[in-house]
């Protein structure tokens, strides 16, 4: 089964497709990991933000979204894989993808800090202080940008 991968505005996606990343992200960061929170932020229908996700067979596996921060960074956030998907590499993939996306310049997420030295090996550094957001600790990292060729 192979694994395809999909980069779109919020104007390019398809109402099925929305509904389908919002329901992976919604069954892990609100029902899995018990964060009721409002994920509808209003940033995914930004202009400049980029939805990057995976299928296989034509379901969503994988997803984060690239934001256009107001100082002109980017920002990687809503990092998830389907539970049953874990384990097979897609995170790293995705976040290939999306600094590909990203190109040279700076980048910014905020991580599960379980998670930060999985995001070190993508280029990110701890950038401040932890801090816990709904009961989960996370660490604010950075990638410095590159200097161009």
């Amino acid at each position: 089964m192979p694994v395809e991968s999909h980069v779109a505005s919020f104007a390019e996606l398809g109402a099925r497709t929305f509904h389908d990343l919002l329901r992976l992200r919604i069954d892990v960061f609100v029902v899995e990991q018990n964060c009721p929170y409002p994920e509808l932020d209003g940033r995914d229908v930004e202009p400049g933000t980029r939805h990057l996700w995976l299928t296989r067979d034509g379901v969503v596996v994988a997803y984060l979204r690239i934001l256009a921060d107001p100082d002109g960074v980017a920002r990687i956030g809503r990092v998830v894989v389907a539970p049953a998907a874990r384990g097979a590499g897609l995170a790293g993939r995705l976040m290939t993808e999306a600094l590909a996306v990203v190109g040279a310049g700076p980048c910014v997420l905020d991580a599960q800090t379980h998670l930060v030295d999985f995001y070190a090996g993508h280029g990110f550094a701890a950038s401040g202080p932890g801090y816990v957001e709904d009961g989960i600790p996370h660490t604010p990292m950075r990638r410095k940008g590159r200097p161009p060729a």
